[in-house]
């Protein structure tokens, strides 16, 4: 009996020591807290005070063979599952990301770029509805970034199966919705000042094609930020063609951006935004958003006041809105 317990043993400790060398890395965790209160122009809002919490897991190891791994798993608002990424990086070939659910993926990586310092010009709290570029990024998708091109250069391709697939899990599948099925691609280039000859200047573009019966989806951005000191300025526009005759059809976006840091701990800005629906009306909706942020370590203290005109891109009174939020952060 004691002879077989030993055996036991030191098997036991021999799959330990297997599953051990077996890790690709260590996970470790960080997240962060935004606590706010949100005033809106003529309207009662009950109780102003919000929360909004984020954590993630992430690690990286290498692997026997040279490659490198790093996983990321992000959840949101009340333990929401957001998205994991994949990144696998091959010598000569570069980085070949997997990303699953809400990941930044493709196109969507710059659906809003220009410079801010706390949030986009429509996205304090106003519900704005504006539409922007998101390409693959909603579905399950592989996205390759290449190494062999000149410094100052980075170029993405994305791609997806199915566009409207979701977030399946393991040995699931997704798509097929609707019958507005159909496989999906971005390509995205970002441009540095090593490239542009420009000191502070980069320049960006990307497109997306995203197939269904009626006809393709269409995205496409442009878009440029100039940084001299603490001023930060930077102009975007894009498009989005729905392929469809009837509805809304296309959306015509552009915004710009402007920052300064008075300090390395105090930053103001101002944002604007337009996007125009086609459709019978061609309605326009437009917001707008001045900043201003303090940083001290690990808390934030950030105030916006913001309007949004022709929300929804409706043009009743109701969708004329402002409103101030006042957030505090605390990053660990």
């Amino acid at each position: 009996m004691n002879k077989l317990t030993k055996l036991g043993v030191s098997a036991l400790c021999g799959s330990l020591a297997a599953v051990s060398s077996a890790n690709a890395g260590e996970l470790s965790a960080s997240g962060g807290v935004d606590m706010t209160w949100i005033s809106m122009d003529d309207e009662i809002t009950g109780n102003p005070i919000g929360i909004g919490s984020n954590y993630s897991l992430s690690g990286s190891g290498e692997l026997d063979n040279g490659w490198g791994v790093a996983l990321t798993i992000a959840a949101t608002n009340q333990m929401a599952y957001s998205n994991t990424n994949v990144v696998v990086t091959i010598p000569a070939i570069g980085d070949l990301r997997i990303s699953h659910g809400v990941s930044g993926s493709g196109i969507d990586r710059m659906d809003d770029v220009t410079p801010n310092v706390w949030e986009e010009a429509y996205a304090t709290g106003l519900s704005t509805g504006i539409n922007t570029v998101g390409g693959v990024s909603g579905s399950t998708n592989i996205e390759w970034t290449p190494n062999m091109l000149p410094d100052g250069i980075t170029a993405r391709v994305a791609y997806t199966p199915d566009h409207t697939g979701s977030a399946s899990n393991d040995k699931g599948y997704s798509g097929y919705a609707s019958g507005n099925h159909g496989n999906g691609y971005d390509v995205t280039v970002v441009v540095s000042d090593a490239i542009t000859g420009m000191s502070g200047l980069t320049v960006g573009a990307g497109m997306s094609n995203r197939n269904v019966p009626a006809g393709d989806i269409e995205e496409q951005t442009v878009y440029a930020t100039y940084a001299i000191g603490g001023l930060t300025v930077g102009y975007q526009w894009s498009e989005e063609d729905l392929g469809t005759t009837t509805g809304a059809q296309q959306y015509d976006n552009d915004g710009y951006g402007i920052t300064f840091a008075i300090n390395d701990d105090l930053s103001v800005g101002y944002n604007h935004y337009e996007s125009e629906q086609t459709n019978s009306t061609n309605v326009t909706a437009e917001a707008t958003s001045f900043q201003i942020a303090y940083s001290m370590g690990g808390a934030s203290i950030r105030l916006a006041e913001g309007q949004a005109d022709n929300m929804d891109y409706n043009t009743g009174a109701a969708y004329d809105r402002d409103n101030t939020v006042l957030s505090v952060s605390l990053a660990f």
